[in-house]
């Protein structure tokens, strides 16, 4: 039986090798950075270029940074967006909070970067809010090491709350971050979650387990195959008292109490964690599983239903200026609402297109009217680029002095939009089926990676008979697949068959080093 595992393993490293080769046979990228000049409080008028990043193999298509756009006439007035950087100051603390702030310093200046005064709103959602969620549970786990509450009064709780936003709006963050993220002091507080202390939490709950699930979260497989999330829920559970009701009724418990008080709890069970991790990793650990959550859903509010683009899209077959232009300035009122990821987008053009299905749109207008999903992302920042889409994974906004404000964009292609199947918009899952990596997923891949490299028919076909002899004999389960390679690698059209002449040697020995196993 060993030896059968063993051998699916060596098979499954083989595959995973070989789809490491070919996607790095692919993936030099030729990156430009645009970079803003700046002093404290005064705008440059001057760009360069930036060194590229430095790639992974498995990391995504990056832009990087991707910054404010380049004024030339200092002279005229600057748009609305564009922002001026306000100097740092020494904040004004109440002084009656019980916090030694400098210890968690690099996180406050971590926190204050990603909710910048200019662009607060607009990555709030993804960055900025995630990130000061980040910071108060880390606040409430150093203040619990001397304390033992993971929770504070309410009176303290005001004024560590104020201290908090007075420091990071003295290290340039937007003053109104509480209401963009809608946190407010009894976010320290613990609501009404039962256990508020380390004593009462270590009696309770198996902590052993909770920080084994969640001492290092893996952002590869936290969102589809969770650990984390699982434990923290079963802990906030446990302090909860609802376990027990549970475990009685044999039924799921209702009403808004319950819900209050486990969300309650499970804030605390971050605090507990806090207190156990360093900063950094906790603060690693806590945007990923922020990334899990806010990557489900899409942000963007859309005006229900688009009744200007139903009627002008409806019984259209072939492209129609009326129905584009109908669509484009409905997609327009709707994009600059801020930035998001590509996942979201995946999302919020599913749902735009089930509603129009809804409607009786049958026709992918999608495709007629070349929608991209970085149409539904925020577009008026960009100068060089057609908008961005933020990546998937965590991502901050970083500033200095000689560059500015700056964050990465990823696909850096123009994706086409998904045009829904049907109009019911179930719950769309980024995972693969029975949250594994199937054959279907490896046929798409392929077949993606033959059209980004614009491959005839004969070549797909020659190279879709190795795949299948290698699918076939190959053990996948724990695979993940890297990026695709990016339009920038493959602007070279003097040898399209190139690549399959030599892929097709080097596929040779890895089907029959699978086979030889």
């Amino acid at each position: 039986m060993d030896s059968m595992q063993t051998v699916g393993r060596l098979k499954g490293s083989l595959f995973q090798l070989f789809l490491i080769f070919i996607t790095w046979l692919f993936s030099f990228q030729d990156v430009l950075a645009l970079q803003s000049l700046v002093e404290p409080n005064h705008v440059s008028s001057t760009s360069e270029l930036a060194n590229p990043p430095s790639n992974g193999l498995f990391e995504p298509i990056e832009i990087s940074p991707a910054v404010l756009p380049h004024y030339p006439n200092p002279g005229e007035p600057l748009p609305p967006w564009y922002p001026t950087f306000p100097t740092t100051y020494e904040p004004n603390l109440t002084g009656r909070c019980p916090v030694n702030f400098s210890v968690i310093s690099s996180i406050m200046d971590k926190t204050a970067s990603d909710c910048a005064q200019p662009m607060a709103a607009i990555v709030g959602n993804v960055i900025c809010c995630p990130q000061l969620s980040s910071l108060l549970h880390i606040f409430l786990g150093y203040h619990s090491m001397t304390s033992g509450k993971l929770v504070l009064q309410n009176a303290v709780a005001n004024d560590c709350f104020s201290d908090i936003i007075s420091i990071l709006t003295s290290r340039r963050a937007n003053n109104t971050v509480p209401t963009i993220c809608s946190v407010k002091s009894l976010n320290l507080t613990g609501g009404s979650c039962p256990v508020k202390d380390v004593t009462s939490f270590e009696k309770t709950v198996n902590t052993s387990k909770l920080l084994d699930a969640c001492s290092t979260v893996d952002p590869l497989k936290e969102c589809c195959r969770p650990v984390c999330q699982p434990a923290i829920m079963e802990a906030a559970l446990q302090i909860s008292g609802t376990q027990l009701t549970i475990n009685e009724n044999k039924k799921t418990v209702g009403g808004s109490n319950h819900i209050d008080a486990l969300n309650d709890c499970k804030g605390v069970v971050y605090s507990y964690l806090s207190s156990k991790l360093s900063a950094d990793a906790a603060n690693t650990a806590f945007r990923i599983l922020s990334a899990c959550k806010v990557n489900k859903v899409c942000p963007l509010n859309f005006k229900q239903p688009p009744q200007e683009v139903i009627k002008a899209c409806r019984n259209v077959a072939a492209p129609s200026p009326s129905c584009c232009s109908s669509l484009n300035t409905y997609i327009a009122g709707i994009q600059n609402q801020m930035l998001i990821t590509n996942k979201q987008a995946i999302i919020c053009a599913s749902l735009l297109g089930s509603m129009l299905r809804k409607g009786g749109v049958i026709t992918n207008i999608y495709e007629l009217c070349d929608v991209d999903l970085k149409d539904f992302s925020c577009q008026e920042a960009f100068e060089q680029q057609e908008g961005c889409l933020l990546r998937s994974f965590p991502a901050d906004v970083l500033f200095d002095n000689s560059t500015g404000y700056s964050f990465t964009c990823d696909l850096t292609d123009n994706i086409a939009a998904p045009w829904p199947s049907s109009s019911s918009m179930s719950t769309l899952s980024l995972c693969a089926p029975g949250n594994s990596l199937g054959k279907d997923d490896l046929y798409i891949y392929f077949f993606l990676l033959a059209v980004k490299l614009k491959w005839d028919d004969g070549y797909v076909i020659t190279f879709s008979f190795y795949v299948q002899i290698l699918i076939a004999t190959t053990d996948f389960a724990e695979m993940s697949l890297p990026a695709l390679p990016t339009s920038q690698t493959l602007k070279n059209p003097g040898c399209r068959g190139c690549a399959l002449e030599v892929l097709v040697p080097i596929f040779s020995f890895f089907v029959f080093g699978a086979l030889w196993y």
